[in-house]
């Protein structure tokens, strides 16, 4: 198939590029390069089945088709990102899903929206069901990015709805792996950076928190499989082990050697106190369910961040 991959410079979007091009199929990755990163594609120059147009994907489009599918990855992810940039992460929710959406009805493709279980805000329910419809601040700091993920959803429904887009949604929990930017502010990156320079580790909040990671490839296995079902609602991709951050902090520490002490720091406005995906319906409909344990995908993490100089 031919996929149009958008934010394929950032850190899902590679992996996804990777996994499609080892499948055989022909990938054309499209990014601008706000947060996404030149070095997480480089090692795919010179591939015949691998296409790059640099490009915004809230301006017009004219990218050559047909594709099969078009899997929309552009956006901001991580709170220090979307907080530099909440105008332009409410804008690629919003016009840059339309954008590529009718691309998708153009050329009678499928559709794949990376969402997010951000939509799910501080959740009053636990753990998170699809069918929740979350606790979300329509106007606080976070809201550039819940509410315009919130607004992707929408939009790809009512493309669905009304011109008949097979469409598929996907809310992601937090992920991690190799090609995380180190600064981005989110707890993965931040606790190894820190850990690697035998840093104080620094917690927001008590600790107590919990967050489930999963590992990228995990993942990206989850969105392929998401792609080629006839769902078209969303579902959680993300792994129901959960712990807290300080745990987790304690995991960091054994798998990198790190003798730094723990900071404590004030919990950010809004921050989730809890975080756990009700993955029941990937289970049932995708046959899907995470499958490499934390300490190996730790291990990778790690080994790409302590090559990183070497990477330039």
């Amino acid at each position: 198939m031919k996929v149009l991959v958008a934010g394929a410079a950032g850190f899902v979007g590679s992996h996804l590029c990777d996994r499609l091009l080892a499948d055989g199929h022909f990938v054309h990755a499209v990014d601008n390069f706000i947060t996404g990163q030149p070095r997480n594609l480089a090692h795919l120059k010179g591939n015949a089945s691998f296409a790059f147009t640099e490009a915004d994907v809230t301006r017009p489009l004219d990218l050559p088709g047909p594709f099969d599918i078009v899997m929309n990855l552009a956006s901001p992810a991580s709170p220090r990102d979307y907080m530099a940039h909440p105008i332009e992460t409410l804008e690629v929710g919003s016009v840059g899903t339309r954008n590529l959406l009718e691309i998708a009805l153009r050329d009678g493709a499928g559709f794949l929206l990376t969402s997010t279980s951000e939509c799910y805000g501080d959740p009053l329910e636990h753990p998170q069901v699809e069918t929740y419809w979350g606790n979300v601040n329509p106007v606080g700091p976070r809201s550039c990015y819940d509410e315009s993920k919130r607004f992707a959803e929408a939009m790809t429904m009512a493309y669905h709805r009304k011109h008949g887009v097979r469409t598929n949604i996907a809310r992601i929990f937090n992920t991690y792996g190799p090609r995380m930017k180190l600064d981005d502010g989110r707890v993965v990156p931040q606790f190894v950076d820190q850990a690697l320079r035998n840093q104080p580790m620094s917690i927001y909040g008590d600790g107590s928190q919990t967050r489930s990671f999963c590992y990228v490839g995990d993942l990206v296995d989850g969105l392929i499989r998401l792609s080629a079902s006839d769902e078209r609602y969303p579902v959680n991709l993300g792994n129901p082990v959960e712990m807290t951050i300080l745990e987790f902090a304690q995991k960091i520490r054994e798998a990198s050697g790190c003798t730094s002490p723990i900071e404590f720091h004030p919990l950010p406005q809004d921050d989730p106190k809890r975080r756990k995906p009700d993955i029941s319906k990937a289970k049932r409909l995708l046959g899907w369910e995470p499958r490499v344990p934390l300490e190996d995908g730790l291990i990778e993490t790690l080994r790409y961040f302590r090559e990183l100089p070497s990477k330039g």
